[in-house]
C-alpha cells in the first residue's frame, strides 16, 4: 500500500514537472507562439528591405524620379515653373 501511494505521488510530481518546468509543455507553447511571432515579423522586415532596395535603385539611376522626389517633398522648382503662395 505505500508503495502505491509513493507511486502516485511520484507520478503527479513527474506530471507537474512535464507541465510547467524547463522545457515543459507550457514553454513548449509559449515558445511557438513566439517563434510564430518572431517569423512574421522577418517577413515584414524582408519586405521592407526589398521596397527599400528597389528605391536605391530608383535613386542611382532614374532622374525623374530624384526630379519628383525633389518637387514633392522638398518643394523645389524648375526654372520657369509658377510658384503661386496663398496667404492666410
Amino acid at each position: 500500500m505505500k508503495v502505491g501511494r509513493y507511486l502516485v505521488v511520484f507520478l503527479l510530481l513527474m506530471a507537474i514537472l512535464i507541465t510547467f518546468g524547463n522545457r515543459g509543455l507550457v514553454d513548449n507553447y509559449l515558445m511557438s507562439k513566439r517563434l510564430v511571432q518572431l517569423k512574421t515579423q522577418n517577413n515584414e522586415i524582408t519586405i521592407e528591405n526589398n521596397d527599400l532596395k528597389k528605391k536605391i535603385i530608383l535613386l542611382r539611376n532614374d532622374l525623374s524620379y530624384i526630379e519628383s522626389l525633389a518637387r514633392n517633398e522638398l518643394g523645389m522648382v524648375k526654372k520657369g515653373d509658377m510658384v503661386y503662395r496663398l496667404s492666410r
